[in-house]
């Protein structure tokens, strides 16, 4: 590199040396040793690189997880991941033999997040780029935070493997026999305790962490969204409908480039795949949920090779959309030329009286009705498992949510049986109005489509905090039984619910071991106590001037009922 450090690299080329290949570049924190090219880009000639970045593995220098991108180019001294990329490209294409000057890169997760940084001030020879399920906010959508709400199972079991030592080891893991996840994390007590108790100051990024509980200089820092500015490679940008890690990041890469690169080819990809199942599995199913084909090899067959093919070794035209997303209820692929689809139309999901949902407001005649309530009690927090795994289920957003319906610390509304299917499209956003008895709740809201069978299928979910209202960086307690807004947005969808299905909307404060344990109590929640914990009322407000709704978009169907 331009300061000197050595990275560690992997370099596989065909033993035909008759002609020349692209590049395909991969950059990882994880033991590149266990990486291994596809079987589709063998066969079409490709020379493959797998780089160790900085402190990782055998490679040099200093590890810093979701190193800010703020270096100053050109300079010996200032570097970050994208002149790391374009250092390494430049020592690539000089001095590997038979390569023919243009230059790809993925990557899956955090391998995702260096794919992305080469986009910035990109070496000229990087032609093509595809970050799949990229890491870009770390506390906003992606792996550790949503919206700001601590992700306590992944983050803790992901620092435990892989930031305590410059390799990741799933040893020794503190999880005493005869126990589960819900009641282990229950057990250890508020975050406060946990360094003491099991990380004794051995990893940097817990540390880190507890001590930027808001989005702050640190977060806004690593948020490499607003750097993907003057892309000049073509992007694929790839994610899962059951991502539950980076599904955020996907959407956002894509969009930061549309938005602030307007002239970049960039096209957006999303299948029915947990994180990273399009180059692991078949695709063809999650759980109990059949998608009747094999989605993943449309994807490397279709778009994923195509698009290398195009631009690393063609004319650089492939012919892909904007968009190609999976319509999880209907089971087909579908092109558009903009995401969210230009067709779409707004619509709110209206919060009702008497436990329901609809498209039509609340009436004057249910203002005596004008709240639901229940209690919140953080010593029994709502489960988001049936099961009490001890880290995020890779399928828990696939999962019958069933287990959660006859709890009495939420509330479900749930529409008549639907006459006609229902499309619906891009983000989901949550508008609630709510109050608590304390100074702060988490909120958690669920949409689901409730099959014949009685099935509940998890279309989105997600939580917000609160105190982070109307900013996440400079939180404002709620005031105890005053109803306020909040608003939040959840992932994209593409979803059909089917005629003979059910809409239900579940309101929760809790989601756990999957988000921490909130106080309801406004503090900083990693330094609280456990005594800082107590129960709360929470209330669900459905009248025509203080109307709760959900935010969505609904496609029109045409003459033979096809979205």
């Amino acid at each position: 590199m331009r300061d000197g450090v050595r990275l560690n690299s992997l370099v596989l080329s065909p033993t035909d040396s008759k002609r020349t290949y692209p590049i395909l570049l991969q950059r990882t924190p994880y033991n590149p040793e266990r990486m291994q090219p596809q079987a589709a880009f063998l066969k079409a000639g490709y020379i493959f690189v797998f780089q160790s970045v900085r402190g990782r593995y055998r490679s040099e220098g200093t590890f810093v997880q979701m190193r800010p991108e703020d270096a100053r180019q050109g300079s010996a001294s200032d570097v970050d991941e994208s002149t790391d990329t374009s250092d390494t490209i430049a020592w690539l294409t000089k001095n590997v033999p038979h390569n023919n000057g243009r230059v790809g890169m993925l990557g899956i997760s955090y391998g995702g997040f260096y794919a992305a940084a080469g986009l910035i001030d990109a070496n000229p020879a990087l032609k093509a780029v595809s970050p799949q399920a990229p890491q870009a906010d770390l506390f906003m959508g992606d792996d550790t935070h949503h919206n700001g709400a601590f992700l306590l199972a992944s983050t803790f079991n992901w620092l435990w493997e892989c930031d305590r030592a410059p390799t990741c080891t799933s040893q020794d893991f503190p999880y005493p026999s005869g126990t589960d996840g819900y009641h282990f994390f229950l057990a250890a007590g508020p975050l406060s305790l946990f360094d003491a108790e099991f990380f004794h100051r051995q990893s940097p990024e817990w540390e880190i962490m507890m001590r930027h509980g808001t989005y702050d200089r640190l977060w806004r820092r690593r948020d490499i969204l607003p750097r993907l500015r003057n892309v000049t490679p073509a992007v694929l940008s790839v994610g899962g409908w059951y991502d539950a890690n980076n599904l955020y990041g996907a959407l956002h890469v894509f969009e930061a480039v549309r938005h602030q690169s307007p002239g970049t080819p960039a096209t957006l990809v999303i299948g029915p795949w947990t994180h990273g199942q399009w180059a692991s599995g078949t695709g063809e199913s999650i759980d109990h949920l059949q998608f009747g084909s094999a989605t993943s090899a449309y994807f490397l067959e279709h778009i994923e090779l195509p698009f290398f093919e195009s631009y690393l070794k063609g004319a650089g035209r492939p012919d892909l959309p904007v968009a190609e997303v999976f319509d999880t209820g209907a089971n087909h692929w579908r092109s558009f030329n903009s995401w969210p689809p230009s067709a779409s139309a707004m619509k709110k999901l209206y919060l009702r009286a008497h436990n329901s949902v609809s498209f039509e407001p609340p009436a004057a005649r249910e203002s005596s009705e004008g709240y639901d309530q229940y209690v919140s009690d953080p010593a029994h927090p709502a489960p988001f498992l049936p099961n009490d795994d001890f880290d995020m289920a890779p399928d828990y957003t696939a999962r019958d949510q069933r287990f959660a319906a006859n709890r009495s610390d939420g509330v479900s509304y749930e529409s008549g049986i639907l006459t006609a299917d229902i499309t619906i499209v891009g983000p989901v956003s949550p508008r609630l109005l709510v109050s608590t008895s304390g100074t702060d709740s988490d909120w958690v809201v669920k949409l689901i489509d409730v099959h014949p069978s009685g099935y509940q299928e998890l279309v989105r979910g997600d939580v917000t905090r609160g105190k982070f209202r109307h900013s996440f960086s400079h939180p404002v307690p709620m005031r105890p039984n005053q109803p306020t807004r909040v608003d939040f947005t959840m992932d994209d969808v593409y979803h059909t619910f089917k005629k003979g299905d059910r809409i239900l909307v579940r309101v929760q404060s809790s989601w756990f071991p999957l988000v921490d344990r909130n106080p309801q109590k406004f503090e900083d929640i990693y330094t609280a106590k456990a005594a800082d914990f107590q129960r709360a009322t929470e209330r669900v407000f459905h009248t025509p001037r203080n109307a709760s709704y959900v935010e969505l978009r609904t496609l029109p169907f045409d003459e033979h009922g096809l979205p």
